[in-house]
């Protein structure tokens, strides 16, 4: 079992950052990719990014690179989403989820989930 905690939302205005945190605890945390998604009101849960268990491999969606970064630090059992450049659209519940062996974007893939955490961005 994987326990996963994300924190560090909030409300930020267009053009602002912020950095979403997931902590982990159980099973040996190296081992498993972690992946970053979201889901607005009305919408569909979407892949944002993801990063491999020893974090030497990222995956980003199209709608977020070059805006966003993932990091972890498997001594501490966290992973990190910096987004900057924020935008309204950005707006929704950031989910992190783990599951073992390499990144996936599809969300039926991931056997370990957070239970969110709420990001506005005001225009």
């Amino acid at each position: 079992q994987v326990q996963l905690v994300e924190s560090g939302g909030g409300l930020v205005q267009a053009g602002g950052s912020l950095r979403l945190s997931c902590a982990a605890s159980g099973r040996t945390f190296s081992g498993y990719a972690v992946g970053w998604f979201r889901q607005a009101p009305g919408k569909e849960r979407e892949f944002v990014v993801g990063v491999t268990g020893s974090g030497g491999g990222t995956s980003y969606a199209d709608s977020v690179k070059g805006r966003v970064t993932i990091s972890r630090d498997n001594a501490k059992n966290t992973v990190h989403l910096q987004m900057n450049s924020m935008k309204p659209e950005d707006t929704a519940v950031y989910y992190c989820a783990a599951r073992p062996g390499g990144i996936s974007v599809v969300r039926g893939f991931y056997e370990y989930w957070g239970q969110g955490t709420q990001v506005t961005v005001s225009s």
